[in-house]
């Protein structure tokens, strides 16, 4: 398979073995429910493995890394607005901004996991996904 430098779009079908690397980067990502960084270790690993020959690898890799730093950022924020929250209830506040800290986590961590089974399903069709959500920091 061929990417169009342009466009991005694949030029041809994936072969049966970079779909299969495709799908290991997306299903490697679930590793952050074991340890935040190991979801982002493993994909980075097989992206930095395949991408010189791989195309399809080298374009799924790379947006499965952009993802996983999304969802990264969206839990580190959510984690600061739940501690900002806290101390400002001790000073001044009501615990308004732990809610919405721990909601923004929770929300985080269920669309990251609901969307990496989505993405490994249409790499196995030898689609190339992309996320809905998604800052794209590695180009």
């Amino acid at each position: 398979m061929q990417l169009d430098a342009g466009s991005g779009v694949a030029t041809g079908a994936p072969s049966r073995d970079e779909r299969q690397w495709a799908m290991l980067c997306h299903v490697s990502a679930m590793l952050m429910y074991c340890t935040l960084i190991g979801g982002f270790i493993a994909p980075l690993v097989i992206w930095l493995l395949k991408r010189d020959e791989m195309p399809f690898v080298a374009d799924q890799g790379r947006e499965t890394l952009n993802f996983q730093i999304t969802t990264l950022a969206a839990m580190i924020a959510g984690g600061l607005l739940a501690l900002l929250g806290g101390v400002l209830a001790i000073l001044i506040l009501p615990l308004v901004l732990v809610p919405v800290g721990w909601a923004l986590i929770g929300g985080a961590l269920l669309f990251h996991f609901i969307v990496t089974i989505i993405a490994t399903v249409r790499v196995s069709e030898g689609v190339l996904y992309r996320y809905p959500i998604c800052w794209r920091v590695i180009r």
